[in-house]
């Protein structure tokens, strides 16, 4: 039985490459002790080199802590994420790709502590890849779950920060949390919509923060200055765990509590980028 009428959990970031995968080891089993977290939840589809993931980097991932995987629009980048996806129930793709791609986007399982959640994951489609519609998807998926899964969570992986929020308004007192992934800077307007929905526009990444939005800066700097093919290599300074922590009523399945949090974590070997290791940043009320 639970030990309380809370349901915590951990959700971080796109996992980025090494520093982003040693980022995860070094933090979620601490995090996972101090805060008391019944579930944790990555996005990793940046696991691998920056982008995709393979069977080793799922099952290292897991080692260190995170129950549940999802994958956004990198989800075919690696012909090892299909290995993964046919293998591994507890990795996601969106749900909003066509029924025949390997994998599947929603899912319905046991927290360590038996506690009954629903995990749905969608693509946006302003600037993305041509899918179906991620409103219809959700509403979908939802009416697949059983009444008794009180604890249903959404990420919407986009572009744009006007199609997030409008799926967060759309599911507002359906679902426990709607969290948004993919341009890998965490945004500073979590909340509690409403109807007890927590919502989060963009979590930001797990990952080198010294760079461009994972990658190194020169090679980045490169192809905009002249327009010419620059190969994006993984940074590896400022390594952070970023994401939210929220507090579910179990009964309701309402958000009572989201915070951010932003955990940076020395890493053996990094250049001049590594910061000492610091306690969780807590925002809107300590965890």
């Amino acid at each position: 039985m639970p030990a309380s009428d809370t349901f915590r959990v951990l959700i971080i970031g796109d996992i980025v490459g090494r520093p982003g995968r040693d980022a995860v080891t070094a933090a979620v089993p601490e995090l996972r002790a101090s805060l008391g977290l019944d579930l944790v939840v990555a996005n990793a589809e940046n696991s691998a080199s920056g982008s995709g993931i393979t069977p080793r980097l799922f099952r290292e991932i897991q080692r260190a802590g995170v129950d549940v995987m999802t994958l956004g629009d990198h989800a075919w980048k690696r012909r090892d994420n299909l290995d993964v996806l046919r293998k591994e129930e507890r990795l996601l793709r969106p749900g909003n790709y066509p029924d025949e791609a390997m994998g599947k986007g929603a899912l319905v399982f046991d927290a360590p502590d038996g506690t009954r959640v629903g995990l749905i994951t969608v693509l946006g489609r302003i600037f993305m890849d041509p899918v179906a519609c991620p409103f219809r998807t959700i509403d979908k998926a939802l009416e697949s779950f059983p009444d008794d899964v009180k604890i249903r969570i959404v990420e919407i992986h986009a572009e744009a920060t006007s199609e997030k929020i409008s799926v967060g308004w759309h599911l507002d007192g359906r679902v426990s949390c709607v969290f948004g992934t993919h341009t890998h800077v965490p945004t500073a307007d979590d909340r509690i919509l409403p109807g007890g929905t927590a919502y989060i526009t963009d979590i930001g990444m797990t990952g080198p923060y010294d760079g461009v939005i994972g990658r190194e800066t020169s090679a980045v700097l490169h192809k905009f200055l002249t327009s010419m093919h620059a190969t994006f290599r993984v940074a590896d300074g400022n390594a952070r765990v970023c994401g939210i922590v929220v507090d579910i009523d179990r009964a309701t399945g309402r958000a009572t509590k989201i915070r951010r949090v932003d955990v940076p974590v020395e890493l053996e070997g990094s250049p001049g980028g590594g910061v000492p290791a610091a306690p969780l940043h807590r925002a809107g009320g300590d965890a």
